[in-house]
């Protein structure tokens, strides 16, 4: 999936309301194939449980909660960026 995809579908995400802060730092979304849990640390630097993320490194899931937590696009795509890099 591209990045641009990846963040159209984390956008809808938001719009339904599929996201939801439990904790500080915690966040279940409803995915298309179930429910998640992302995590960002307190730089920002999120993982997620779904299997794309295990895999990739990388998911909507985890962009929804960047997006959420009002970071600018460009920072967004620099992180996921990141953490696809790793």
């Amino acid at each position: 999936m591209s990045l641009d995809r990846m963040l159209e579908k984390a956008q809808r995400l938001l719009e339904k309301g599929r996201v939801e802060k439990i904790n500080e730092g915690i966040y279940n979304v409803i995915g298309d194939h179930g429910t998640y849990t992302v995590a960002q640390d307190h730089e920002g630097r999120v993982t997620c449980s779904c299997p794309g993320f295990q895999k990739r490194g990388i998911c909507s899931h985890s962009a929804a909660v960047i997006m959420l937590t009002r970071l600018p696009i460009g920072k967004i795509k620099k992180r996921l960026r990141d953490i696809k890099g790793k």
